[in-house]
């Protein structure tokens, strides 16, 4: 595939004119925020923009109808969310949130930032799509199917096999020398991808670029599914304390509740599932934060309706969407027609909203390119001038 127009994807200095105002997208590699972040987050969200916070399935934030975009870029680079005006856009890096606290073979956050740097440092490397996707997965399989371009997943202590165009390579490297392959390989497709935002475009793409960097198999591929192992809940750390893994519906969090979130002072990780975990915590603070959170929104049930359901950004802030789907979404779980499991429904076209009954994982989407679909077997839910399309998963859909 090939491409007529330049990326365009959003950043901080470069917003997307949505419908309903300016959106500003804002990297964070790992997913990382320090409390003084999330509270700049949240001051910006309600000074200068809808006065919430959307999560990304990258595990980035955005800030949508942006009031002033100077005023949040200096506020953004007084905290390090801006640490590079040239790089900011291609600085998606992805890594499993639990690692070093909960399971994993090893703690890949160290990588993160030794990544990060390592791309910011690179000047060809400030010219790659803002769509490109790093993985760093752990072992635990949680991120490695996530479709990443230039990925790599633990396979023990010390070594990580080597990912391209979101597949195993059979090439095998040592935890040493990780960050400087997937910066060589980064380059390398840099350097061959012509008009191609993402490395599985490129014809050959993998195996060009594992000649490049004169790499050679020597394992069998690992295979990688999609997985939606979204972290909820009470999660024991290796060092005794406690991890909260919390849900935020439809990805949309208050800036109020940011605040709050600010106010415990524990570092925050923002998944790829659009879910947050808090980290660090004793257990009297972790269940303050339950006690307070919860009402506020925030989802810490792991078998609440809400973790099964995604939307995309629908009306008002989409001008291609049929109707406010996340207002239809939010009435089909609490009205109760999401169901955990169950026999799935039968594919249906030209439904009102109100009659949307479905069981298990699913995505609402305001128009036929159905944005923000996550990967792997879910019912598309798709809005249409007839009302909605009910499609259950199926091999071609999932």
């Amino acid at each position: 595939m090939t491409r007529s127009a330049p990326d365009s994807c959003p950043g901080i200095l470069r917003l997307h004119e949505a419908a309903d105002g300016p959106l500003a997208r804002i990297r964070l590699p790992g997913g990382r925020l320090r409390p003084d972040q999330v509270q700049v987050l949240a001051e910006a969200a309600r000074d200068l923009g809808s006065d919430a916070i959307e999560l990304t399935s990258r595990g980035n934030v955005q800030l949508r109808r942006v009031t002033d975009a100077e005023a949040l870029a200096e506020r953004l680079r007084a905290v390090d969310l801006l640490p590079s005006p040239t790089h900011e856009r291609v600085r998606n890096i992805v890594a499993s949130p639990l690692s070093g606290r909960v399971g994993g073979w090893t703690d890949v956050h160290p990588l993160v930032g030794a990544l990060d740097a390592g791309l910011r440092a690179a000047p060809a490397l400030a010219g790659l799509p803002g769509r490109v996707l790093f993985t760093l997965d752990d072992g635990r399989g949680d991120v490695s199917g996530l479709g990443g371009d230039i990925g790599v997943h633990a396979v023990d202590a010390d070594e990580y096999a080597l990912l391209l165009g979101g597949r195993d390579t059979g090439i095998r490297v040592p935890a040493a020398d990780a960050v400087p392959t997937m910066l060589a390989a980064a380059d390398g497709f840099q350097e061959l991808r012509g008009d191609h935002w993402r490395l599985h475009e490129l014809a050959d793409g993998p195996a060009r670029i594992a000649a490049r960097l004169g790499l050679t198999a020597t394992a069998d591929p690992l295979e990688f599914g999609a997985r939606h192992d979204v972290p909820i809940g009470w999660l024991t750390q290796s060092d005794d304390r406690v991890a909260l893994g919390a849900g935020v519906p439809l990805g949309g969090l208050p800036a109020r509740t940011a605040e709050f979130l600010a106010a415990v002072d524990r570092p925050l990780l923002v998944t790829p599932w659009r879910s947050l975990v808090l980290t660090d915590l004793d257990e009297w603070a972790a269940e303050q934060v339950v006690r307070v959170l919860a009402p506020m929104g925030l989802i810490f049930d792991a078998a609440s309706p809400w973790l099964l359901v995604t939307a995309c950004a629908g009306r008002p802030g989409c001008a291609k969407s049929h109707t406010d789907i996340r207002a239809d979404a939010a009435d089909a779980v609490a009205s109760g027609r999401v169901g955990l499991d169950g026999p799935l429904p039968s594919a249906r076209t030209g439904i009102p909203a109100s009659d949307i009954r479905t069981v298990g994982r699913q995505h609402w989407s305001g128009c036929s390119r159905r944005c923000g679909r996550p990967r792997g077997p879910l019912t598309d839910i798709v809005a249409a001038a007839d009302g909605y399309h009910l499609i259950p998963p199926d091999s071609e859909n999932s």
